[in-house]
């Protein structure tokens, strides 16, 4: 999804689409490139040939990337190049407590988690679903394959369903939150941005990323999209984002 985006740090939803799509009108699943195995391999999974078959069984389609590097193989992940990322994500996150919202497969979530978190809660409102059958005609399970991954890492890692404007019901508060890919694809992304900081322990920052900007620095600040201007057939982007 996309290319390269912009990553802000801030201190202390994915719509619905109802889309009906004929064979004429579906992609074809992106290839995995060297860009995705490289984010993969921080996450290094130690699974057998027979556990990772197994997985790669079960999830007939990836959004993520993983390193199944015992059996020599990678989840085929359709999300593309995410190296910009790791420079906002902390190398230790020893103690800390971390929310990922808009989780799909979780890497980074399992990668909090590799990194040190002492506690992580990962949601989604897997609307994804209904996403992935109208570009791709694949009908995927819900978590499925958040669900393969933790059982081959073994992960405490815990998933809830809930939309990102809903995490106050979590009850708790978050030293690091990670909102990845989803700033522009909330009706209100101001009130997103509330929600979460509502949600940070003293201290805590929210690590926040959108899809590439647009446009010179004096430009207005949010600005405002026409259904499928970004994503050929995605309707579901509403916002972009000014430097």
């Amino acid at each position: 999804m996309g290319g390269p985006g912009a990553i802000v740090r801030l201190s202390g939803f994915l719509a619905s689409q109802q889309v009906t799509s004929t064979p004429e009108d579906l992609e074809p699943v992106p290839e995995t490139t060297a860009a995705e195995r490289a984010v993969a391999d921080l996450l290094p999974i130690d699974a057998g040939r027979e556990e990772a078959r197994a997985a790669l069984g079960r999830v007939p389609l990836w959004f993520h990337t993983f390193s199944l590097n015992g059996a020599g193989v990678y989840t085929p992940g359709i999300a593309r190049d995410h190296r910009y990322r790791l420079r906002a994500i902390p190398e230790d996150l020893s103690g800390a407590r971390v929310l990922d919202v808009g989780t799909f497969d979780g890497f980074y979530a399992f990668l909090a988690e590799r990194r040190g978190a002492v506690r992580v809660v990962a949601v989604d409102n897997e609307q994804y679903v209904a996403w992935i059958a109208s570009r791709f005609g694949i009908h995927l399970e819900p978590g499925v394959g958040f669900r393969a991954i933790a059982e081959l890492l073994r992960s405490g890692v815990d998933y809830r369903r809930l939309d990102a404007l809903d995490v106050e019901r979590l009850g708790e508060t978050f030293d690091v939150v990670f909102c990845f890919g989803i700033l522009h694809r909330v009706e209100a992304p101001l009130t997103l941005v509330r929600v979460l900081g509502e949600c940070l322990a003293p201290g805590g920052r929210i690590i926040l990323e959108t899809y590439g900007v647009r446009g010179e620095r004096n430009d207005p600040c949010v600005l405002v999209h026409e259904h499928g201007d970004v994503y050929a057939r995605d309707d579901a982007v509403y916002w972009g984002f000014s430097p």
